[in-house]
């Protein structure tokens, strides 16, 4: 059994377990989550799996986890019929931890909100200087083992500011490369 977190490939813990489809070069064992063999039992699974998968990964993170799971999905997600008769019906969850700031997520990078990087718009049929923004909501979905009542939603304050350290973010030139 693993200590207590199955997390993405950026989590770095003694003794805890973080594999991932692909070999990002942090030296974490590469497996299928899905599709492999059944994952190690630990006490939590912590992730923000691909979003189309989502359910998936939460049913199969609830069937491997002792004491909770913790998923980033979009806000989205709480919506749908098939998915309330399958998944919230049966085992929703303890609580809803939504973000009041948007949380700014492209796929393959981690840009700084605050810097203006080089974008192209369809609009002016040319590259621009823009801050990066996003449309898209997101929250936390929390599952924590033998717990009772309804699903409880806790709004995160802006906090984005005072979690954020440099070095956390590639610079533009970086992402320009």
């Amino acid at each position: 059994m693993g200590r207590t977190v199955t997390a993405g490939h950026s989590f770095r813990s003694p003794g805890h377990s973080c594999p991932d489809q692909h070999d990002y070069g942090a030296g974490y064992p590469v497996q299928d989550y899905l599709f492999g063999p059944p994952p190690a039992k630990v006490l939590y699974k912590i992730t923000n799996q691909p979003f189309r998968l989502a359910e998936k990964f939460i049913v199969r993170a609830l069937e491997s986890s002792l004491d909770g799971v913790a998923m980033l999905v979009r806000t989205s997600f709480l919506e749908g019929q098939s998915r309330y008769a399958s998944l919230f019906k049966k085992q929703p969850p303890t609580h809803v931890l939504q973000f009041a700031e948007r949380v700014i997520m492209h796929k393959g990078k981690m840009l700084d909100p605050d810097v203006p990087v080089r974008t192209w718009s369809k609009k002016l049929g040319e590259w621009v200087m823009r801050k990066p923004s996003t449309a898209t909501s997101y929250c936390w979905l929390v599952w924590i083992r033998n717990s009772s009542g309804p699903s409880r939603i806790i709004w995160i304050p802006p906090c984005r500011k005072q979690l954020t350290k440099p070095g956390d973010y590639l610079l533009p030139e970086v992402l320009a490369a």
